[in-house]
């Protein structure tokens, strides 16, 4: 079963860090998404850009509108995720408990819906 592991952080945390920690950061990535690949679990993977480089679109009653930037601030905000395939949910779990957002943020687990 797939599985989507959104991974959310402190954006400002994480963009003012120190090059060494940024540095340790990546590395601790790295290795994560090897031990998924070399576990046959992985599926897709990737960052994502600053909340300052995202637009959000809405459509209520038919009415669009195009937003700059995030519709609503958080304390975390969503960094990027990881596409898995794994047995079932617990399994999904090791995984979060495992990647390097887990440590500094939060990892959201969720089933994605098959037609």
């Amino acid at each position: 079963m797939e599985y989507v592991l959104l991974i959310y952080g402190n954006e400002s945390a994480m963009l003012n860090a120190p090059k060494d920690a940024t540095a340790q950061t990546i590395a601790a990535y790295r290795a994560y998404t090897e031990a998924l690949k070399k576990a046959g679990v992985h599926r897709a993977s990737n960052r994502l850009r600053p909340t300052s480089d995202a637009t959000t679109v809405r459509a209520p009653g038919g009415k669009q509108s195009v937003l700059n930037g995030p519709f609503a601030e958080t304390k975390e905000q969503l960094a990027g995720f990881y596409l898995i395939d794994v047995p079932d949910l617990d399994a999904a779990l090791t995984w979060a408990k495992r990647c390097p957002g887990a440590a500094h943020g939060s990892i959201e687990v969720r089933p994605v819906w098959t037609a």
